[in-house]
């Protein structure tokens, strides 16, 4: 049952991807068992700021590992547009708030990343800025 949740959760939280990757299945869920990173980010946040680089690295050059974004301050349309672009964010963009979907509070501290594991469960919950070296080590790569 936990099981079939998970993979639940993690179907409908790619559904809510702005963009899709081109690894998908048919039903929008990565079929490569890789981990996922959701972070939490604001233009407002200053560790966001230093933290998205980190990001963008570890998106581009780990292809077991995906990362999301979800803009703290829900914008939709030509503003999240223009936030990504001004954060320079490469990594795809969530339409929709993930928290509930992952059974969990909204963050009260920014940046925040959860991490699923390649099995869709939540493995850990991260606060503060991250580094590349940080998110494998939570990843247990370091």
């Amino acid at each position: 049952m936990i099981q079939l949740r998970s993979i639940l959760l993690l179907l409908t939280c790619s559904l809510l991807i702005a963009c899709s990757r081109s690894e998908t299945s048919a039903a929008g869920l990565p079929d490569t068992g890789n981990w996922v990173l959701i972070n939490y980010w604001a233009t407002w946040c200053g560790p966001c700021r230093d933290e998205i680089p980190e990001l963008n690295k570890l998106d581009a050059e780990h292809s077991d590992i995906d990362v999301y974004g979800a803009n703290y301050d829900r914008l939709q349309g030509p503003a999240l547009d223009e936030a990504i672009t001004e954060l320079d964010i490469q990594f795809e963009s969530m339409l929709a708030d993930p928290a509930q979907l992952l059974g969990q509070e909204r963050p009260k501290v920014l940046p925040t990343t959860y991490i699923l594991s390649p099995q869709g469960e939540l493995h850990s919950v991260l606060t503060g800025p991250q580094t590349e070296a940080s998110l494998l080590k939570a990843l247990g790569r370091q």
